[in-house]
This record gives C-alpha cells, sequence and structure tokens, in this order.
C-alpha cells in the first residue's frame, strides 16, 4: 500500500497543493514552519482521522477559509482508490471513497493504514495514561475498523453517565432511576474495548521485544527487557481474555464504587481509568528510563505497531516526522535499516544531511508554500 498523490484545499498552510509520490522513501525537506509536517499529517489524518498534533479540526483549516478538503490516490496492488475528507469545523466532516459518499465519516478509518513516529511519541513513556490509552486505541481502530463504532459508543454513554453523576453529587441517598441502564451500557461497551485493548497487547508484545533489542544501542542499560502490561481500572486475572467475565467484573466494581461516585459526580470504572505500564528490565520506564532509553522505547512502540499491522496485512505508509534530529547517530542508522524496506517511508526533515542514506530516495524541498521536486 502506498499513497500515489496527495491533494490539498485550505488544509493547514496550504491553499492549494498537488504532488505525486511514489512507493519507496520520500523526504521532505524545509526549515522549521515551512509546512512539511503538514504534508504528513494530512495522510496521517486520512488514515486515523485524528491529528497528532492537535485534538481539534479548527487548526487543520486554513486561516480564513470554512472548510479543508485532503484528498489523495491510495495504490494496493493493481488497484487504485481514490480517498476525500472534508473537514468543516463545527459541522460533521464527509468522507468519499472513490467519489461515493460513505454513510458515516469514521468508515474512512483503515481504508489507509498509516503508522507516524513523531517528536510527540515521548509522551507514550513519558506522558500521562491518556497518551498510552490513545496508542491502543488507534492502532485497535486501524486492525479492525468495526471498534471505532465500539469506541464511539464507550465515550457516548460515559458522557451521559458522567452527566447523570453530576446531576446528582453528594446526594447519596436519592434514587436514581436511571443510572442501572447507563452502568449496564457502560459495563458492555467497555468490556469490548478492554478485552479488544488485552488482546492487542498479548498480539504487540513479542514485536515490542524484538523491535526494542534492535532500535537500542550495544550499551546494556538499553538491551534490557521491555515490557508493556494492561492495567485495568478493575481487578482482573492477567490471563482473563473472555468478555462476559470482563462484563461482569466491570459491573460488580461500578456497583461497589456508586457512592464514591455519586459524591464525585464522574465515573471511576472504566477503560477511561485504565493505564499501560511500560517497564525496562524491573523498574517502569516513566520515571526511570533515560532520555535515550525513552526514545528507544516510543520507536518500538511504533516500530511493533507497523510489524504487527504488517503481519496483518499490507504494509501500512511508515511516516518519520522531524525525528532523525532527535536522535544520535547511531539510533539514526539503525532506524533507517530497520525501514528501508517498507513499502513506502515519508520522511521529513529541516537539514538533508539529517536523514540517512538508506532513505534518501525521492526528494522535494518545502518552502514558502511551495513543495518541488528535487
Amino acid at each position: 500500500m502506498h499513497v500515489s498523490r496527495l491533494t490539498l484545499h485550505d488544509f493547514r498552510s496550504y491553499g492549494d497543493v498537488e504532488i505525486d509520490l511514489e512507493a519507496g522513501a520520500t523526504a521532505f525537506i524545509g526549515s522549521n514552519g515551512q509546512g512539511k509536517t503538514n504534508l504528513v499529517e494530512a495522510i496521517d489524518y486520512l488514515s486515523r482521522l485524528d491529528s497528532h498534533r492537535v485534538s481539534g479540526d479548527i487548526p487543520l483549516v486554513k486561516a480564513g477559509a470554512g472548510q479543508a478538503i485532503v484528498r489523495a490516490e491510495v495504490v494496493r496492488g493493481d488497484r487504485t482508490a481514490l480517498l476525500e475528507l472534508e473537514i468543516t469545523p463545527g459541522r460533521a466532516n464527509r468522507a468519499r471513497v472513490n467519489r461515493g459518499a460513505l454513510p458515516r465519516t469514521r468508515d474512512l478509518v483503515g481504508v489507509l493504514r498509516t503508522v507516524m513516529f513523531s517528536p510527540e511519541d515521548l509522551a507514550l513513556v513519558k506522558g500521562d495514561p491518556s497518551d498510552r490509552r490513545k496508542f491502543l486505541d488507534s492502532l485497535l481502530v486501524l486492525r479492525t475498523p468495526r471498534l471505532a463504532g465500539v469506541k464511539a459508543d464507550y465515550d457516548r454513554v460515559l458522557k451521559q453517565r458522567n452527566t447523570l453523576l453530576k446531576s446528582a453529587r453528594g446526594r447519596r441517598n436519592v434514587e436514581i432511576a436511571t443510572l442501572d441502564i447507563w452502568d449496564e451500557n457502560l459495563a458492555r461497551t467497555g468490556a469490548e474495548l478492554v478485552t479488544a485493548r488485552l488482546v492487542l497487547l498479548d498480539a504487540l508484545a513479542p514485536f515490542l521485544t524484538e523491535a526494542y533489542q534492535r532500535v537500542a544501542t550495544e550499551s546494556a542499560p538499553d538491551r534490557r527487557q521491555v515490557t508493556a502490561v494492561y492495567k485495568p481500572s478493575v481487578e482482573l486475572k492477567p490471563d482473563l481474555r473472555d468478555q462476559a467475565a470482563i462484563e461482569q467484573a466491570l459491573m460488580a466494581e461500578i456497583l461497589r464504587r456508586r457512592p464514591d461516585e455519586v459524591d464525585r459526580g464522574i465515573s471511576l470504572v472504566g477503560p477511561h481509568r485504565d493505564e499501560v505500564q511500560l517497564t525496562i528490565g524491573e523498574l517502569p520506564a516513566k520515571g526511570y528510563a533515560s532520555h535515550g532509553e525513552s526514545w528507544s522505547y516510543a520507536l518500538a512502540l511504533k516500530l511493533a505497531s507497523f510489524e504487527l499491522l504488517r503481519a496483518d496485512d499490507d504494509d501500512p505508509v511508515l511516516i518519520l516526522d522531524d525525528v532523525f534530529a532527535e536522535l544520535d547517530q547511531g539510533r539514526r542508522q539503525q532506524l533507517a535499516e530497520l525501514v528501508a524496506d517498507a513499502e513506502q517511508v515519508l520522511v521529513t526533515a529541516a537539514v538533508a544531511e539529517d536523514v540517512p542514506e538508506a532513505l534518501k530516495g525521492h526528494r522535494f524541498r518545502v518552502a514558502g508554500g511551495k513543495v518541488l521536486r528535487d
């Protein structure tokens, strides 16, 4: 799978731009602020309907414009699909495939699959649990697009339940007739999401171990074993993967914590409270890993994601956004060698010399709102 053409209209800094792309490695070279990241962000957004830089759509639309359009031709084998997304802040976005409108925008997720590694990914190791949950859920949806609906259902139930809890905050003895219904919905949708996350981590584990060993430097501390262990908000047996049993456990804990939830006006049980504990050797990565180890771990998580998706189906498009400037020479070379055989690798860099020789394929210069092939 690779992107053969990208067209942007009023996306970020671009009024109109169209570029032809090829399989293999492509580097976008330009000074900071010239728009090179905007190009790869657009491709990644088509894949996941999410940005690695912002949480909302407003910054994606060029200042003064009411709507942005991202269009890409995607080649898979001997077939080409035209993907199009209209981004309209304040209104529902609209998606098309081969000019045909999709019933729901989220149906676009997974038609194009991407894995992006960027400086923001250091938060996977050093950031909050929400960063790690988002990583898992994004990968879940790329592997199994129908889970986008499960995640949306869970978020809707959680929002409605929190609204109800806030209305009864501090009124411990008040009977909330409808809370039982939301409890059941939260346990049901939450159990499906938790089960999917657990299964995903099981599948990711061998790829993560191998990726970390390959990207770590030759120094002994870097070569220690790494693990990613799911820590739910309810006590579960470590090997439990049965959705019905997980639903029962969630329901029991929800009922047990209800007085606390009414007092605090918020849901305290469910996958929105879960954590993924990352360890290096015997120690948690967060707070103990060095800067270099943290980078290696974050990179290993993304490379493991790439290899997992590749094992499932075709190669996803691999995007390396401004990462080589953050890596030492050894890690640069190791990373380049690891990804050089991918179907398509898109690289951004401020300085051409930062891009390793193995990834010096096609090249574009990005400056002044223009994207020109070298």
